[in-house]
């Protein structure tokens, strides 16, 4: 772990979004609603005298209106799909309505400006609808001999509508190409690592294993006709190895930095989270530890990938949060699917440093992710509503497990409610 990692930006907002609108959670449902009532707003009321709003007298109105704010109501449905011609329904609604007292579609075409500025690419199909949405609206208050006042307010809301679409669609689309960097950023960091261990094993160890590879054959060949030879070919293995074991045994040091617990010390399990934990506490942050329904007999490499979890979770604690932050570290074993997992979830309040970030420069995110992946399982990472941040895993106890794709292994933004 990089205790000397620079802090990374944080994500736009969209990418800390925990409280989804009905409009992202069921967009069908939300879209048909919203048409629904367009069509009941234009059916039922009316502008009257003052800029007030009235019931319209169903029994006089026209069938052919009747089915004109059908159309540019239904056309809603469709403007996510299909933005560009349901913005251009709407506005010839409000054009074929104009002079005839029902002129009552300009919700639909708001809405339909607003759609086309929000999904579709072509900024210069926006700009045109926008532009004829504003000529009609101008058409309307000549026709109707409206103030002048309330004509341009009305196309001010035109132009707005189309602008705050446009606006969220870019807000989007950056969100979108920061989660691309952050992944890409997340393979070139694990690229590298794997090329640095590959690098320095072969560095440290190839030698030492040629030479003894070369000693062994050479006191084969010769001991039968001068076994002392051959003995003297097999101390330099020996010694050869115990070289080979000792730089190995650094090589493994320098890239577990956590040395306290390497060498001939047991493998952690998660008997020892209540030590990690204190040690944790005495760095100044509060640890509430919770195990439940953990059986005793796990196996070993499912404890050690828990416990190293935590342990980075809570490392980015302290070097984020800091001193008086709070921390709760709950591990269970429950049942998803017919199969037993362990649930490991680290979250605390945030402390003073606000919210861990999703990427940091120590990759420690990226090396808790594939402890999880090689078990099969999955992880989840993100700032929480509350300002803090949550680490959550989940570990098959099979030994079986397969790895998930890697669809599963993205770091999943889920956090902060707008």
């Amino acid at each position: 772990m990089d205790t000397a990692a620079p802090t990374r930006p944080r994500p736009p907002r969209e990418l800390t979004q925990r409280v989804r609108g009905p409009f992202s959670r069921w967009p069908r449902v939300a879209d048909a609603t919203l048409a629904v009532v367009l069509f009941l707003f234009s059916l039922l009321l009316t502008e009257g005298p003052g800029d007030t709003m009235v019931l319209r007298d169903l029994g006089g109105t026209p069938v052919p209106v009747l089915v004109v704010f059908a159309i540019a109501a239904a056309a809603v449905y469709w403007r996510r799909a299909y933005p560009v011609r349901v913005v251009a329904v709407a506005i010839a609604s409000l054009l074929v309505l104009l002079g005839s007292g029902y002129a009552d579609t300009g919700l639909s075409v708001i809405v339909a400006l607003y759609s086309v500025g929000r999904y579709h690419d072509a900024d210069l199909w926006g700009r045109a609808a926008a532009v004829a949405a504003s000529i009609v609206i101008v058409l309307d208050g000549l026709t109707d001999d409206l103030p002048w006042g309330e004509v341009a307010f009305a196309v001010v809301v035109m132009l707005a509508s189309w602008f705050v679409g446009r606006w969220r669609r870019m807000r989007a689309e950056r969100a979108a190409q920061f989660l691309r960097q952050q992944e890409a950023e997340a393979r070139r960091a694990v690229a590298e690592e794997r090329t640095r261990i590959a690098r320095e094993l072969h560095d440290v160890v190839a030698h030492q294993v040629s030479l003894m590879t070369v000693q062994a054959g050479a006191a084969q060949a010769v001991v039968d006709d001068d076994p002392v030879a051959a003995r003297r070919a097999m101390v330099a293995v020996e010694e050869t190895g115990r070289q080979a074991l000792d730089e190995l045994r650094h090589l493994l040091g320098v890239l577990r930095p956590d040395t306290e617990e390497t060498g001939r010390d047991p493998q952690p399990e998660l008997a020892d989270l209540p030590r990690l934990a204190g040690r944790v506490r005495a760095a100044g942050v509060d640890v509430v530890l919770e195990v439940e329904d953990v059986p005793a007999d796990l196996p070993a490499r499912v404890q050690l990938s828990a416990y190293r979890i935590v342990q980075e979770a809570l490392t980015n604690v302290i070097r984020h949060a800091g001193n008086g932050a709070r921390a709760r570290v709950a591990v269970r074993c429950v049942a998803v699917d017919g199969r037993q997992v362990l649930d490991v979830e680290v979250e605390d309040d945030g402390g003073a440093g606000g919210p861990v970030p999703v990427a940091d420069g120590g990759h420690g995110i990226v090396g808790m992710r594939e402890r999880a992946l090689l078990l099969g399982g999955d992880l989840q990472v993100g700032p929480t509503a509350a300002g803090g941040f949550r680490v959550m895993a989940r570990l098959p106890l099979d030994a079986n497990a397969p790895s998930p794709d890697g669809s599963r292994s993205r770091v999943e933004e889920v956090s902060r409610g707008q």
